[in-house]
């Protein structure tokens, strides 16, 4: 008897979702929405994306040459330079979006500019390692969005900001994890604080996909310094072992990468677009039936399994720390 009620029960629930995800907005050929982090990647795919819609896109590079790329692209996306960690770049460019969108107000901002590297043990790295990761991933995106904000809350707009799954559970060290644990963290608050002018907060959270931050090569280079700059004494306690399993864990993380970043920016548009956005978007099947999972796992039950996939110290070492 309580089986085919489960399967009813379910049936509405799929239905429900289905008909709220189907509901799109008018007008999009009216809208402007600003994009961070365009150069390559998910926020290049997300602003071609959009501009096919028919939504005017402000694209955010970082480079000239990403900024020209772009243009090749189309006659009616419009680009600006953007360093996300230089103050004066953000307010010109903010100064810039309110030149362009006037009276009607910035509709969306998605927050996707970002960077990976160093991912290391915590111990490798300098206060100086942290700070270049916080600055772009945490730091440039809430500099940026409170330079916004009057324009978002005028169009009683969108503000997309890109986690991670690592923004879950923290399986690497380095600065990575923190920044996207801080952009959950303020993202969430954002969302309450502006429930009330009619703004809407949404987070994605994608799981591993090949980008420029999925760079092996670049991985392997930071951590090959990081290891060349340890004293003789951490060196020699980590072992050359784990070096070398830490390596090959990285090239793990990015050979399993999904190439099919389609599937993030139609997240990504979807919260810009849908009449009732998600709050989160987990994009990837790694995120979907791992990381998040195993965030709500008991501590015990997510440190197993995750420090079994791990690099081992020496084994000299272990003796010495029973």
């Amino acid at each position: 008897m309580w089986i085919p009620l489960l399967v009813v029960v379910l049936a509405l629930i799929l239905l429900y979702r289905w008909h709220r995800q189907s509901q799109i907005l008018q007008n999009l050929s009216d809208k402007y929405v600003l994009i961070t982090g365009c150069d390559t990647g998910f926020g290049n795919l997300l602003a071609k994306q959009l501009d096919q819609r028919g939504m005017r896109v402000l694209a955010a590079c970082l480079t000239e040459k990403g900024a020209d790329a772009l243009k090749e692209s189309s006659n009616r996306l419009q680009t600006v330079i953007l360093d996300v960690t230089d103050g004066h770049s953000v307010s010109s460019a903010a100064k810039w979006v309110r030149q362009m969108v006037g009276d009607s107000g910035l509709w969306g901002l998605v927050n996707n500019s970002g960077i990976g590297s160093p991912l290391a043990p915590n111990e490798w790295q300098k206060k100086e390692d942290f700070t270049k990761i916080l600055s772009v991933n945490l730091l440039g995106m809430i500099d940026v969005t409170l330079h916004l904000l009057p324009l978002i809350r005028k169009a009683r707009g969108r503000i997309v900001n890109t986690s991670s799954a690592l923004g879950r559970l923290s399986a690497v060290g380095g600065g990575y994890c923190l920044s996207k644990y801080g952009v959950e963290s303020f993202s969430d608050s954002l969302r309450r604080e502006l429930r009330d002018f009619g703004v809407n907060v949404s987070i994605i959270e994608p799981g591993g996909f090949k980008t420029s931050m999925s760079n092996y090569d670049v991985h392997r280079k930071n951590l090959n310094q990081l290891w060349e700059k340890l004293s003789d004494d951490v060196r020699e306690s980590y072992g050359q072992r784990y070096y070398q399993q830490y390596l090959c864990s990285l090239k793990q993380l990015v050979d399993t990468g999904s190439s099919d970043l389609w599937k993030v920016t139609d997240c990504m548009e979807h919260a810009l677009t849908a009449v009732q956005p998600w709050t989160r978007y987990s994009v990837g099947w790694d995120c979907k039936f791992y990381f998040l999972p195993v965030s709500y796992f008991p501590t015990i039950l997510s440190d197993y399994l995750l420090c079994n996939c791990a690099p081992k110290p020496t084994k000299t070492n272990k003796m010495q720390r029973s």
